[in-house]
């Protein structure tokens, strides 16, 4: 029988990227009759973004979830300009507006995980319950082997519980038997030595890795990094 080897994925950043939003929600307002600048488009998002990254493990249920994207949608709305604001329906435009997509090299990346002799894929992400729907919009669902956010886990990176909910799902795959391949430092990085699991850095723009840490710029050198190293 093979032996089971788990490759932990990190989603924004690793396997996904999010068009960029400012002109997207610029076109939403346009179509319902407000004009903005690309400058303050820009401004209104980085407010909701901020908010929404220090809220969304609080999304662990579709309740919880829908009343999130009520408040972001509230935030949204107060950092538009004046004349902007009180769209009635806001909260589409900003829906519309958050388009999420897989980087080029994602899906033959999977394949090659598997061929290579990665038995199960597991995606482990700071996000809220909308994962599953965002990686089966996307058409990454069918690929991996399941996922957990930080929402529905209780826990994001880099605590190391929710890498052990990660191997749970890979059928409890030993930390040693598995890799976790992030974009960042303090979260993927950390979080992974610390439970265990060997980290590697995707580092699309470049960025170097600590001492020790393997690094890559896309996806592409994954699959044989994974061969060499996992048991």
């Amino acid at each position: 029988m093979a032996p089971r080897r788990a490759v932990l994925l990190d989603a924004l950043g690793v396997l996904l990227e999010l068009e960029p939003p400012s002109p997207l929600l610029r076109a939403e307002l346009a179509a319902r009759g407000v004009a903005v600048t690309e400058a303050e488009a820009r401004t209104a998002l980085l407010a909701e973004i901020a908010f929404y990254r220090a809220h969304h493990d609080e999304a662990s249920d579709a309740a919880r979830l829908e009343e999130l994207r009520d408040r972001c949608t509230a935030v949204l709305d107060s950092a538009l300009p004046p004349d902007a604001r009180g769209l009635p329906d806001l909260r589409a435009a900003l829906l519309a507006s958050l388009r999420f997509r897989p980087y080029p090299e994602v899906p033959a990346a999977l394949a090659a995980l598997r061929d290579g002799g990665a038995t199960h894929l597991v995606v482990v992400s700071n996000w809220d319950v909308s994962l599953h729907a965002v990686l089966a919009e996307t058409g990454l669902a069918v690929l991996v082997d399941g996922a957990i956010s930080s929402a529905e886990c209780g826990a994001g990176k880099p605590d190391p519980a929710i890498f052990a909910r990660a191997l749970e799902l890979a059928g409890g795959v030993a930390p040693g038997a598995a890799l976790h391949a992030g974009d960042t430092v303090a979260a993927d990085v950390e979080g992974a030595r610390a439970a265990g699991i060997l980290p590697v850095l995707i580092a699309r723009d470049g960025a170097p890795a600590p001492p020790g840490v393997a690094v890559l710029e896309d996806l592409r050198g994954l699959p044989a990094l994974a061969a060499a190293y996992l048991p």
